[in-house]
């Protein structure tokens, strides 16, 4: 072995020194202003920071003591870092019901890193709670940086324009105003815990069918009263870090690439500070993207690095729009827990998690029928559990959305839990079916995997009879389950399958035969049909996908521990075909759709439903309770509008029990210059847990922003003179106070760009009524 002479080693220690010395004299991110930071990044530094980390195993790679090691196995992408100029590597994860990370890493099962899957949004928006989804915000933030997460990729606030809509379960609410105020109080709660939100699909994303692909084809009204309105609440009122663009066109242009979206909207109008992200893979040239404000290319790929690099050398992309793009990088860097050097632990409190995931369910839970007062049961009452997914709880949905749970509560475990006696021959026949179902069709790593229902049991008539002369009552669970990746089918899906309808019609005979009810739980991801079969059932208890804690939320519900106080988010229609979106939903042509007309536009859910008197089967805002409340006489504070009015009255509960009362405000304006719904929601409020004969006084404001509707023409909001209604109920329909106030003249409230028109006519819906 030959030596090297000691000067070698002086010398390389004199080089090392004085690289050393170099690198102190660069900016520093966090202590230098970014400017200049970014002046000493070189061009292919910029545009790998404008550009993720990729989307494989190294994605999320950082050097570590001289070795590169991962950081969070299982998380969905990264930012590049830059060591000599302080900027660090940042992680991106999954999802909106629960932080998506590896439970096993490298292979070692004696350590997991679970996470507490919640209830989805479309069940906590069910809540009108916005304390309660803030504190699993709170709960769920907690985690996000815990585990080592600096941005987690939530709340998805997409409007269900369409039950058959295959995300649906990540959104929350037909209605703008509902969603943008769920969606803030998610963020308020996630972001207090000094990690970041990636609020999502911006926009009009209302269905997976060629999401990559389709044009959604809308009005400006349409747009900016249904489809936009909700992000602008959230973003407005909860300042989201980030905002991640979505796959889909907007009239012509892939939203990651649509200056009039992400620039003239979002930033100008809306004074948005956070930086834009695609969805991963999302829009097709990286130069409009950078060009449009889109900063952030995820997950990131060699050749989007090698554009960027190259338009900026030809002159196609100017350095000033990627230097802004990265200085909107940087300025949210600056926030993360990777920049402060946030020592994680990996070991959030899950137990605590768990309970407030539990009340999240239980508070949000919607009671949908309840003949001759069938629920709530007496403990010790003996239950025949029908159904697979009564033992196979579906605790949230597939895709970006699902979470690695530590354990799932299954209905049949929490009845058992809270007293009652279950059969156990059928609990004994189904705990095996499930088991073997399981061993025969195994989970798919695949996020986009097909999702297919489990299987029923095949029971005979006798075996039902017996049971029926056995047991106190039957209950059934209905199960549906989507994700990512594609929409739901109309035959099986929307409407029940066959052995599902068999068996219901055969345990209804049965039990009925004997003087016995029978209760059905719908724990699905979105809208069915129940028009065919609800007359079959004495209860039913809408439990939507209540996360982990969900068969002993819904035993809490059943046992009367918990008086149901959940209202309905979404409408639920008679048939599919009185959806207005039904007639182009999921678009032309049919067997791949590249466009998709919305032809109803702002006619959406009960905006249509109330407005053209179509009759639903649960309209929006329903919900029943184990007790009754009265709405005491409305007041308002003038009888004319200036500025603004407060609207007050008292809500008393009259009933037996405790309880909450969700009151919905609703206001009908005069028709002058625009087409309009009957009414709109404008406001809601959740009582606290009021005693029987307890009082509360609700109020709520009305600014003029709430009076407005957007006038394509002239591009502003605008409020016509006239007569105004305020109609205060428990649903969209059922009205228990109303009032009226007059605007003495039109008033323009907002002017906007002239942006995102439709490049051809849409023949829309219309209402040529007044009201």
């Amino acid at each position: 072995m030959k030596y090297l002479p000691l000067c070698f080693f002086l010398f390389l220690s004199n080089l090392l020194s004085a690289q050393v010395r170099d690198a102190s004299k660069l900016p520093q991110l966090g202590k230098a202003p970014l400017e200049k930071v970014i002046d000493a990044m070189t061009l292919e530094e910029k545009a790998r920071l404008v550009t993720g980390l990729g989307f494989n195993s190294t994605f999320n790679h950082e050097p570590v003591a001289g070795r590169t090691e991962v950081k969070v196995i299982g998380a969905a992408g990264a930012t590049f870092g830059i060591p000599r100029l302080n900027i660090p590597t940042t992680i991106l994860a999954d999802g909106p019901a629960g932080v998506r990370i590896d439970p096993i890493r490298y292979k070692d099962s004696s350590k997991t890193y679970y996470a507490t899957a919640f209830p989805v949004a479309t069940l906590l928006a069910s809540s009108w709670d916005t304390a309660l989804v803030r504190k699993v915000g709170v709960a769920f933030g907690n985690e996000v940086r815990e585990y080592g997460i600096d941005i987690i990729l939530a709340p998805a606030l997409n409007i269900h324009r369409n039950p058959l809509g295959g995300r649906n379960f990540e959104y929350y609410s037909e209605d703008p105003v509902v969603a943008g105020r769920m969606a803030a109080a998610m963020i308020k709660g996630i972001q207090s815990n000094g990690v970041g939100t990636s609020i999502k699909h911006f926009a009009a994303n209302n269905q997976e069918v060629n999401r990559n692909n389709i044009n959604a084809i809308l009005s400006e009204r349409a747009l900016r009263e249904i489809y936009l309105r909700g992000f602008e609440i959230a973003i407005q009122d909860a300042h989201p870090w980030t905002v991640m663009s979505s796959y889909n066109k907007i009239n012509g242009t892939y939203t990651s690439e649509s200056h009039d979206l992400l620039t003239t909207i979002l930033r100008n109008e809306w004074h948005y500070q956070g930086y834009v992200m695609t969805d991963w893979f999302g829009g097709k040239d990286p130069i409009a993207q950078m060009n449009a404000g889109n900063d952030l290319l995820m997950p990131g790929t060699p050749r989007q690095v090698t554009a960027i690099t190259d338009a900026v050398n030809n002159g196609s992309l100017k350095m000033a729009i990627l230097d802004k793009n990265v200085k909107n990088i940087l300025s949210i860097i600056l926030k993360t827990p990777a920049f402060k050097h946030y020592n994680f632990s990996n070991t959030p409190d899950l137990k605590m998690h768990a309970l407030i995931s539990r009340q999240a369910a239980e508070e949000s839970m919607v009671l949908l029928k309840n003949d001759t007062q069938t629920l709530p049961l007496k403990s010790g009452t003996s239950v025949a559990l029908f159904g697979s997914n009564s033992y196979s709880l579906i605790a949230g949905g597939t895709g970006s959305g699902a979470v690695n749970k530590p354990y799932i509560v299954s209905i049949e475990k929490g009845l058992r839990d809270a007293g009652f006696i279950m059969n156990k021959t059928l609990s004994d026949l189904y705990t095996k079916h499930m088991a073997d179902y399981q061993v025969n069709h195994p989970v798919s790593k695949n996020v986009l995997a097909q999702i297919k229902p489990i299987d029923e049991i095949g029971l005979t008539d006798d075996a039902i009879q017996d049971l029926a002369a056995r047991e106190d009552i039957a209950a059934i669970t209905i199960g549906r389950n989507a994700g990512e990746g594609r929409d739901r089918k109309l035959d099986e899906d929307f409407k029940l399958q066959d052995v599902e309808m068999d068996l219901l019609k055969r345990v209804s005979s049965a039990f009925h035969a004997k003087g016995k009810k029978v209760v059905v739980v719908l724990n699905i991801d979105n809208v069915i049909e129940t028009t065919s079969w609800q007359r079959y059932t004495d209860a039913i208890l809408l439990a939507w996908q209540p996360g982990m804690e969900g068969g002993h939320a819904i035993a809490n519900i059943v046992s009367g521990q918990v008086n149901p106080s959940g209202k309905l988010a979404t409408t639920f229609p008679l048939t599919y075909n009185d959806e207005p979106s039904s007639k182009n939903f999921p678009g032309t042509p049919v067997e791949k759709p590249l466009n998709v007309t919305y032809e109803e536009g702002i006619y959406v859910g009960y905006r249509y439903f109330d407005t053209f008197n179509v009759k639903t089967a649960y309209e929006f805002g329903y919900g029943l309770s184990y007790t009754s409340f009265r709405y005491g006489a409305v007041k308002l504070s003038s009888s004319t509008f200036q500025h603004r009015i407060t609207v007050r009255l008292p809500i008393t509960n009259t009933g037996k029990v405790a309880g909450k009362e969700i009151v919905q405000m609703y206001i009908s304006a005069p028709v002058n210059q625009l087409d309009k719904p009957k009414q709109e929601l404008k406001g809601f409020a959740k009582t606290r847990l009021l005693q029987p004969g307890e009082t509360q006084i609700i109020s709520f404001t009305i600014d003029a922003g709430q009076l407005c509707s957007f006038n394509s023409n002239s591009s502003s909001w605008i409020a016509d003179a006239g007569r105004y209604q305020v109609k205060i109920g428990a649903s969209s329909i059922d009205h228990r106070q109303v009032a009226a106030f007059t605007l003495p003249r039109d008033i323009t409230v907002t002017r906007t760009a002239k942006v995102l028109a439709p490049q051809i006519s849409i023949s829309e819906i219309k209402n040529n009524n007044t009201h």
